[in-house]
């Protein structure tokens, strides 16, 4: 398994394949993934990329964070695991709701 990295403040109209390109220029990428809200299909202005070797990551790392792109300036960090919080919705409450006994 590689390194999986973060990538914040992505110009809206790019592709994964362009950021594919970006991060290849460091060594190389197993997966690039544009993350697109459900509903509209656009992207949501951040990503994943997921780099075969830790020195690779490291190295898109320091090149590329903070770095001008399409207008934007990149965050790129090492992803973090997600911690389960955010995940389909609760009860709701019961607001307005009758209760049928």
């Amino acid at each position: 398994m590689g390194t999986r990295l973060y990538v914040g403040n992505l110009p809206y109209q790019i592709t994964e394949g362009e950021l594919r390109e970006l991060f290849e220029q460091h060594g190389p990428v197993i997966s690039a993934t544009v993350i697109t809200d459900r509903e509209t299909g656009r992207s949501r202005g951040f990503g994943f990329v997921e780099m075969e070797a830790p020195g690779a990551a490291e190295a898109a790392i320091q090149a590329l964070d903070g770095q001008e792109f399409g207008g934007r300036n990149l965050r790129v960090n090492e992803a973090q695991e997600r911690r389960g919080g955010r995940g389909g919705g609760g009860g709701g409450g019961g607001y307005g709701r009758r209760e049928r006994w």
